[in-house]
């Protein structure tokens, strides 16, 4: 449900959109979520001319993944997507006028990237010197307790407003990719979802083939020790009468199904 390409995140992934789906297929997906960086309309030190680039590039990316999406149904069910990023309040906007028709078919993982103007997730130099002051997923801190008090308050709020509205929480593998001890999010976090009997979603976070599908087994095992027996998916579906129109329907799957469905190593 979350993945990047070098076609159209260049720089940043590897490997073009179409082939990552054709390796997705031949390591068993039955459904992939395309989940592309929205074009920012700030952000340093990039130059305007770079800035000037992302917003046809994000047009050409919806274009060929409803492609992709058309082609490849047959064999894997494919969802488009767009990775919503909250750097300043005025990207509130910004990000409701992308989800307008023809929008993609959801919109996934929302997430603040900066503190003062410095990127926070690109590398551990830049996240000391934005880090002042922020509450961080640091490896052995824990949230639930003393060490950062009034934390843990607010990160059990934030889980009660995702409950209400009906949201998801990603069993994110990429952190193990990243030698975390877990999968995000942490596992005191995990706990206190499950005990919520909040839903999950699974995926990788890949930026390119090489990333597709790692650590799944650790991943859906970690799962499995917080007692969770089924992930949730979206299905398109069309929609009665309407010309060509289709609904996205929420969908569990069992996890021994996920799992039987892979052949992965």
């Amino acid at each position: 449900m979350h993945s990047h390409s070098g076609q159209f995140c260049p720089g940043h992934a590897e490997d073009q959109l179409e082939d990552i789906i054709l390796h997705a297929i031949k390591v068993g997906y039955k459904t992939i979520g395309l989940t592309e960086h929205m074009p920012r309309t700030h952000l340093l030190p990039t130059p305007e001319i770079s800035l000037m680039a992302l917003a046809p590039r994000h047009a050409a990316y919806l274009a060929e993944a409803r492609r992709l999406q058309a082609y490849y149904a047959p064999q894997i069910h494919i969802l488009i997507a767009f990775e919503g990023e909250w750097i300043r309040p005025a990207y509130g906007p910004l990000i409701r006028s992308l989800d307008r028709p023809p929008r993609p078919s959801t919109t996934s993982s929302a997430r603040s990237t900066t503190s003062r103007g410095v990127p926070i997730d690109y590398d551990d130099s830049t996240l000391c010197e934005g880090g002042g002051g922020l509450w961080c997923r640091v490896p052995g801190r824990e949230l639930k307790g003393g060490e950062w008090p009034g934390v843990w308050e607010r990160v059990v709020r934030n889980l009660e407003f995702v409950k209400g509205y009906g949201g998801w929480l990603e069993c994110n593998t990429s952190g193990l990719r990243k030698k975390l001890p877990e999968p995000y999010p942490k596992r005191e976090i995990a706990e206190e979802w499950t005990r919520m009997g909040g839903r999950w979603t699974f995926g990788d976070d890949s930026h390119g083939i090489a990333q597709v599908g790692t650590n799944y087994w650790k991943g859906l095992g970690y799962l499995e020790s917080l007692g969770v027996r089924e992930l949730w998916t979206l299905e398109r579906r069309p929609v009665a009468g309407a010309d060509g129109g289709v609904e996205l329907v929420e969908k569990a799957v069992p996890i021994e199904e996920f799992r039987a469905s892979l052949k992965l190593e």
